[in-house]
C-alpha cells in the first residue's frame, strides 16, 4: 500500500475515534458535561493522539530504517566479479535500484505482469529492449548477478513495504480501541492531550537542534575524511585553485584562499551597498517620514526581499555587467568582460537593502519614545537627536541586521555565478571575474564525479570553513550586541 493510502486510512481511524471518544466521554457521563473532567473535545483528541502518533512513528522509523536494511542485504549478494575495475559497489548499486524502479514502473503501468517480470532474469539477451519498450532506458549492458539483485531488491522493498502497512495500521487501531475503551467521564483527558502537545513542542525544538548537530558532524567527517587524502597546508594556504578529475587525486591544487577572497571581495562590496542605502531609508522612514509616505515606502522596500536570486542575476548578466563594462572598465582600461566582483556586489548589495532596512526600521523604532524627547528637551535638533542618542541606543539591533545581510551576502551563489563568473583567482581589480567558496560546493558536487575523491570531498572542507566564518561573524556580533546594551538597560 502506498504511503499515502496509509497516512489517509490513519487519518481517517482518527476522525472516526475523534467521534468515538467524546460520544463515549458524554454517554458515561449521562449527557452531562459538567459532570465530565475536562471538555468532550479533549476526549475526542486524545483518541486521535492515540491513534495517529504511535503510527505515524513507527511509520517513519520503518521508512528511515528500510532503505538501508535492504542495501545492506542485496550488495551482500552482488559477487566481486559483478564490479569492473573502474566501478565500485556503489555504482552497482545504483544500477541495480535503477533496474529495480523500471520494473516496478513496468508492472504498474501494464506493460508486463508480476510473472513477465521474474523471467526477466532468464532474458539476458532482450533485456533491453523489453525495458525500453516500456520507457526504461539502460546506459549499459545489464550483467546476471545485477539483474539478480535488482529482481531481490523489488521483491524485498514489495515485502516490507506490505509488512509496513499491516503493522501501521494494526498500532493505529490497537491505539484506537485503548483509547476509547479507557474514556471514562473521569478520565484526566486534558491534562494527556496537553502533556502530548508539550512532547511534541519539545520534539519540534529537538529536532531543529539535532538538525544542525547533523550538519556539522556530517561536514566534519567528511572533511576528515578530505584530508586524509589532501594535505591541510596546502588547502589552507594555497593560492591556486585547479581541480583535475583525471583520477583519485590526480594533479589537483585546490587552495581555498582565492575562494576566500572572491567572497570576502564580493561581500565586501555588497555591504559597502547595502548598510548605508539600508541604514539611511530606515533612519528615513521611523524619523522623518510622515505615515502615509511609510505605508508605501516600506513595502516597495521588502519587494526586493521578494524577488527570486536568478531574476538579480540575469538582472546582474544582462544589465548591470554591460553597463559597468562599457562606461567604467573598457573607458579606465580596468578590464572587457561584462561578469565582475563589481557587477556582482552591486547587484548582491541591492538584494541585502530590505534586510538591511526593515530590521534597523523595527530596532529603532524600538527606541523609547522619552529618550528622543528627553534630547529634544536639552535643546538638541532631531539629527542631533538621531545621531547622539537614537542609533547608539539601536546599534545592537543594526549590527544585527548588518550579520544577517553579511551572512546572506557570503552564501549568495546564482548572483556571483552570473555576475562574476567562475574565475577562482587573486586580484584587486574590482572589474575583474571572480568566484565564491558557495560556487565552487555546487560546481565540485555536481556532475559524474566520484564521491570519495578529493576533487568531490573538498566541498565539504570548504563548507566547513564557510560555517566557521559566520560562526565567527556571530560571536563578534553577540560581543557588540553586549557590549553596548550594558550602556543602556
Amino acid at each position: 500500500m502506498p504511503v499515502l493510502w496509509i497516512i489517509v486510512t490513519i487519518l481517517v481511524l482518527a476522525i472516526a475515534g475523534y467521534v468515538l471518544g467524546r460520544q463515549r466521554a458524554m454517554s458515561a457521563a449521562g449527557g452531562d458535561a459538567r459532570a465530565l473532567h475536562s471538555l468532550p473535545n479533549y476526549y475526542g483528541m486524545n483518541v486521535v493522539l492515540f491513534t495517529v502518533a504511535p503510527a505515524l512513528m513507527i511509520m517513519v522509523v520503518w521508512l528511515l530504517v528500510q532503505p538501508g536494511l535492504i542495501e545492506s542485504r542485496v550488495s551482500s549478494l552482488i559477487p566481486e566479479t559483478a564490479i569492473a575495475e573502474d566501478s565500485s559497489l556503489s555504482l552497482v548499486m545504483s544500477d541495480v535500484r535503477r533496474i529495480a524502479e523500471g520494473l516496478d514502473a513496468a508492472v504498474a503501468q501494464g506493460a508486463m505482469s508480476e510473472e513477465e517480470a521474474r523471467a526477466i532474469r532468464a532474458e539476458l539477451t532482450d533485456v533491453r529492449q523489453r525495458l525500453g519498450e516500456v520507457g526504461v532506458a539502460l546506459g549499459s549492458n545489464v550483467e546476471a548477478a545485477t539483474l539478480q539483485a535488482a529482481q531481490s531488491y523489488r521483491a524485498m522493498n514489495a515485502s516490507l513495504g506490505s509488512w509496513m502497512s499491516v503493522v501501521v495500521l494494526a498500532i493505529a487501531a490497537i491505539g484506537l480501541g485503548i483509547s476509547v475503551l479507557r474514556t471514562h467521564k473521569d478520565f484526566r483527558a486534558r491534562n494527556t492531550v496537553e502533556a502530548a502537545i508539550l512532547a511534541l513542542l519539545i520534539i519540534a525544538s529537538s529536532i531543529a537542534i539535532l538538525t544542525t548537530l547533523g550538519i556539522i558532524l556530517s561536514m566534519l567527517f567528511e572533511t576528515r575524511n578530505f584530508f586524509t587524502q589532501y594535505q591541510w597546508t596546502d588547502f589552507f594556504f594555497g593560492t591556486t585553485w585547479n581541480p583535475s578529475f583525471s583520477g583519485r587525486g590526480g594533479a589537483s591544487e585546490l587552495g581555498i584562499i582565492p575562494l576566500l577572497w572572491g567572497t570576502l571581495y564580493i561581500s565586501l562590496i555588497a555591504l559597502l551597498v547595502a548598510v548605508p542605502i539600508g541604514l539611511f531609508a530606515a533612519i528615513y522612514m521611523s524619523e522623518y517620514a510622515g505615515p502615509k509616505i511609510r505605508s508605501v515606502a516600506k513595502p516597495l522596500i521588502e519587494i526586493l526581499a521578494g524577488i527570486p536570486t536568478i531574476v538579480y542575476g540575469l538582472f546582474a548578466l544582462i544589465t548591470v555587467g554591460p553597463l559597468l563594462r562599457d562606461y567604467f572598465a573598457s573607458p579606465m582600461g580596468l578590464g572587457q568582460s561584462s561578469s565582475s566582483v563589481m557587477t556582482a556586489g552591486i547587484v548582491m548589495g541591492i538584494m541585502l537593502i530590505p534586510f538591511v532596512s526593515s530590521l534597523s526600521d523595527d530596532i529603532i523604532n524600538a527606541v523609547p519614545q522619552a529618550m528622543r524627547d528627553g534630547s529634544l528637551g536639552l535643546g538638541a535638533t532631531q539629527s542631533e537627536t538621531i545621531k547622539q542618542v537614537v542609533i547608539p541606543a539601536a546599534l545592537p539591533g543594526i549590527v544585527g541586521a548588518i550579520l544577517l545581510a553579511a551572512s546572506r551576502a557570503i552564501g549568495e551563489t546564482m548572483i556571483v555565478v552570473l555576475g562574476a563568473g567562475a574565475a577562482a583567482k587573486l586580484d584587486l581589480n574590482p572589474f575583474e571575474a571572480m568566484t565564491t567558496v558557495t560556487v565552487k560546493i555546487v560546481s565540485q558536487l555536481t556532475g559524474d564525479t566520484d564521491f570519495a575523491s578529493p576533487e568531490t570531498l573538498v566541498a565539504f572542507a570548504l563548507g566547513l570553513t564557510l560555517f566557521v566564518i559566520t560562526l565567527g561573524l556571530n560571536v563578534l556580533a553577540l560581543y557588540i550586541v553586549r557590549k553596548y546594551r550594558e550602556q543602556y538597560e
